[in-house]
């Protein structure tokens, strides 16, 4: 018995053996039966392709024809209200730099000066300090009464207008006193040479003149 074959020659298995119990072609499904010579097919022409459609050319733009120029009327701008800037506002005042003040050179205090006290035998007291004045007593015709005026004591004509020069003295840390008199001064019961200078000590006994008339006692404090 001959084997089956696949008869479609469009088929893998076209004329080829099959098995023998097969009653189609396990690929195309076709009735098997004996071999069929395949018929000849014509061949197929290559089908025309269809002309392609040409694209468009662009068409060239068309000059425009100038138009009349119109003559262009100024635009008008309605008024508009605007509210007056306050500058005052908006001014700012500049800061000047700031310029750190300068402290005044530290000058020490000049030292206090003692009190010198002369205390008449009446018990008039007489008080001053300072550099250098004058003992005496005023009169109208000096513009500048003496420092320590001893106007007003008894027997006060023995003692002139400026009977003494006294000053403080830094070298030597006390109260000085010249004699500038027409009488004399004493000094613990001492005539004092006229222009020398001599030191006053707390306790000394001060006297204007002869006879005791004029004495004091002298305190430096």
């Amino acid at each position: 018995m001959p084997a089956n074959r696949c008869p479609n020659p469009n088929c893998e298995y076209f004329n080829r053996a099959l098995p023998n119990n097969a009653k189609v072609c396990p690929w195309c499904s076709t009735p098997l039966g004996n071999v069929i010579t395949p018929t000849p097919t014509r061949p197929v022409s290559p089908q025309p392709t269809p002309p392609q459609p040409t694209p468009p050319q662009p068409t060239p733009p068309q000059p425009t024809p100038p138009q009349p120029v119109q003559p262009q009327r100024p635009a008008v701008i309605p008024p508009t209200y605007q509210t007056p800037v306050d500058y005052s506002t908006e001014y700012q005042q500049r800061v000047p730099p700031y310029i750190p003040p300068v402290q005044p050179a530290y000058t020490p205090p000049p030292p206090r000066l003692p009190l010198l006290k002369l205390i008449h035998t009446t018990g008039r007291e007489f008080q001053w300090s300072g550099e250098a004045g004058y003992i005496g007593r005023r009169s109208q015709s000096m513009t500048v009464p003496p420092e320590i005026d001893l106007t007003g004591l008894p027997n006060e004509g023995i003692i002139s207008r400026r009977h003494a020069r006294i000053y403080w003295d830094w070298s030597q840390n006390a109260y000085m006193i010249v004699d500038m008199s027409t009488n004399g001064i004493y000094l613990n019961n001492t005539p004092l040479n006229p222009g020398v200078q001599y030191r006053l000590l707390n306790g000394d006994s001060l006297q204007f003149g002869q006879d005791n008339l004029v004495r004091f006692t002298v305190y430096v404090m």
